[in-house]
């Protein structure tokens, strides 16, 4: 392996460090210890010097990168002639800010050829050398393409007049090659022209690339920088390849269009959306948009008003960051429209764009809005959360036009209070289809939900109602409110008349340890609900929830909690019951539960189900359970289970435990 594959990753780091030097300057010693700086130099200098491996001097070269000054100078010149450590000493000599390094450069551009002439070229570019100028545009004519390239492009980097003209005139070389070096050292050149605030030199040396015959990249980017140099003079230059029917060229338009300052340039570009068509458009549109600029948003507002659907899509979308109170006309207008598309990105522009202002002005038009607009406004409100909406919003529930009701009656689930949980329960009583319930129970389990115990007087009046369907809703509405009130008409209803009402209340009941696990209460209802359900599905819906009530009752130990699921071992019947039952005991940790679980493994029918609980429970140290009552319950597993994978687990447990 060469010496410059071995420290190809290592040449990227010393980069990184030069770059770093490089922005310190001359105060890039400043922070370490003079004495100390010089001394890292001169063991350098001295590896450098000696009959050492080229690896050794090559980590010099590195450190030299840093502490190098013109005492180093001698001892890296000679390296500029070694193909192996070349590269190596150019890292420091790019750097030194003292002009003997740069003098070492020139001084080998006469004795090399080949890449390590194009390195130095390169290095000398790097250093910005005023020096070199005459050696490298002398280059310029070299017979290795490689090196009038170099030349080409260090030439660049150093600027100035005498430079400009010796590259233009190398955009007529016959090397295509040598051609686009020349154009990207003018476009440098220029670049740094447009900085020194010598604008008209820019545009000439950006204009001679621009007419010459060269690869596009080196067209695209000469255009773009003539533009750019002209300033607002640029405007008409910049229309041309907006409109230009190549896509490179008219993508310069597009990157230059969000660059180009000035509020004439805005306008401009305002005007050119009138003028252009299809997917362009809206590109334009984009690059309007990202202009800082004030005159933006009316360009913006106009288009999302009366343009194309597809622009119109596009500028609905922009103002939602650009946006403000004064595009709520203009966005209104969209999200009424019959192309659902633009109507859904306009309601959620509104829905999100920020400022109480927002809210006011769409609080101020909704009394005189009427049909669809009524119906957004309403539902825009529910979405805002408008409270001050509340009364209109009401007055929606029982308005003749469909949308309004629909969109009135979810907007109270957003921003209703507890008398609203009424009104939908009278909304709900005047309803008799089912189908057309749907809406009305979700908003109101929503309001329900979001209020909480204090609604739940407005909500009673269901599950006393003499329809069947209105008292399941309300058994749904009540589960949502949760507390004590609400826990005793669900229990109440566990004996309604209705065989589907009974049904419903089952399952209500069996699930509310899950929504409320501090309605303690529910527990004697589930149980006695699992002693004497009237049907099976009942009994088990009542013992699953009264494990889960047990479970999460924050109020018992675990021990208690063991001795009540215990308790209930007579009463069941079946092998899923008594599995449940294992399921819950196992996550209790506490000796009883693992003296209930061993218990388990008498029953045929639950062995398998208490040997994995075991395992799972005795595997783990947990306070409370000593080592021999741990050791003997997997002793139990190993000796009963059947499965094989349960009885390498507690052989498993129990070595740990040994």
């Amino acid at each position: 392996m060469t010496l410059k594959n071995r420290f190809f990753t290592s040449r990227i780091a010393c980069a990184a460090m030069m770059a770093a030097a490089m922005v310190a300057g001359p105060a890039r010693l400043s922070a370490a210890d003079a004495s100390t700086s010089k001394d890292k130099e001169r063991e350098s200098i001295a590896v450098l010097e000696s009959n050492g491996a080229p690896a050794d001097k090559a980590i010099a070269c590195k450190r030299l990168a840093i502490y190098g000054s013109k005492a180093a100078v001698p001892a890296l010149a000679p390296l500029l002639l070694d193909k192996e450590l070349a590269s190596w000493a150019r890292i420091p000599l790019e750097v030194i800010p003292d002009p003997a390094a740069g003098a070492a450069l020139r001084d080998a551009m006469s004795k090399l050829e080949g890449r390590l002439l194009v390195g130095t070229i390169n290095s000398i570019g790097v250093r910005r050398d005023s020096a070199a100028v005459g050696a490298l545009v002398e280059r310029l004519k070299d017979a290795d393409p490689s090196v009038a390239e170099a030349a080409a492009i260090a030439l660049g980097r150093i600027g100035g007049e005498p430079v400009a003209q010796a590259l233009v005139q190398t955009l007529s070389e016959s090397r295509i090659s040598v051609r686009s070096a020349a154009a990207q050292g003018c476009v440098l050149c220029a670049e740094a022209d447009l900085a020194g605030g010598k604008a008209p030199a820019a545009v000439k040396l950006y204009d001679a690339v621009r007419q010459a015959d060269l690869p596009k990249q080196r067209i695209v980017e000469a255009t773009r920088g003539a533009i750019l140099a002209r300033g607002s003079d640029g405007l008409p230059l910049l229309l041309e390849q907006l409109r230009s029917a190549d896509k490179a060229m008219s993508g310069v338009g597009l990157r230059v269009a969000r660059e180009l300052p000035g509020v004439e340039v805005t306008k401009a570009l305002a005007a050119e959306l009138d003028r252009t068509k299809g997917e362009r458009q809206s590109l334009v549109l984009l690059a309007l948009a990202d202009r800082s600029d004030d005159s933006v948003l009316p360009a913006v507002v106009k288009a999302a008003e009366t343009g194309s659907p597809s622009l119109r899509l596009t500028a609905v979308q922009l103002l939602e960051h650009l946006g403000n109170v004064s595009c709520v006309p203009a966005l209104l207008g969209s999200a009424v429209s019959d192309i659902p598309e633009l109507a859904r990105a306009a309601k959620t522009v509104l829905a999100r764009l920020a400022g109480s202002d927002v809210d006011a002005d769409l609080l101020a038009r909704l009394p005189q809005a009427t049909g669809k607009q009524r119906q957004v406004l309403i539902e825009l409100a529910g979405q805002r959360r408008i409270e001050a909406a509340l009364p209109t919003i009401v007055a929606g529930v029982a308005d003749a036009d469909p949308g309004v009701r629909a969109a009135s009656v979810e907007a109270i689930a957003a921003v209703g209070e507890d008398k609203q949980t009424g009104d939908l329960v009278k909304l709900l009583e005047k309803t008799p289809a089912a189908a057309d319930r749907a809406d009305i129970e979700k908003a109101l389990l929503a309001l329900s939900s979001r209020r909480g115990a204090t609604c739940t007087p407005y909500v009673m009046p269901l599950a006393r109602s003499g329809d069947a369907g209105l008292r399941m809703i309300g058994l749904h509405a009540l589960a949502s409110v949760g507390g004590a009130d609400a826990l005793g008409a669900v229990t109440t209803a566990l004996a309604d008349t209705d065989e589907t009402v009974q049904d419903e209340a089952v399952r209500t009941l069996s699930t509310w340890p899950n929504n409320w696990p501090d309605d303690t209460g529910a527990a004697e209802p589930l149980l006695n609900l699992a002693k004497s359900g009237k049907k099976k599905a009942h009994q088990v819906l009542g013992f699953r929830g009264y494990l889960q009530c047990v479970q999460a009752d924050k109020q018992l130990k675990d021990d208690e909690k063991v001795s009540k699921i215990n308790s209930l071992r007579p009463t069941l019947q079946w092998p899923e019951e008594k599995q449940l039952a294992i399921a819950v005991i196992g996550t209790l940790p506490t000796a009883s539960a693992l003296e209930v679980l061993n218990s388990f493994t008498a029953d045929t029918a639950t062995a398998e189900a208490a040997c994995s609980a075991i395992t799972g429970l005795a595997g783990r140290n947990v306070p409370g359970i000593s080592k021999e009552q741990r050791q003997k319950a997997l002793q139990t597993v190993i000796e009963t289970s059947k499965s094989d994978a349960t009885k390498k687990a507690a052989e498993k447990a129990l070595k740990a435990i040994e």
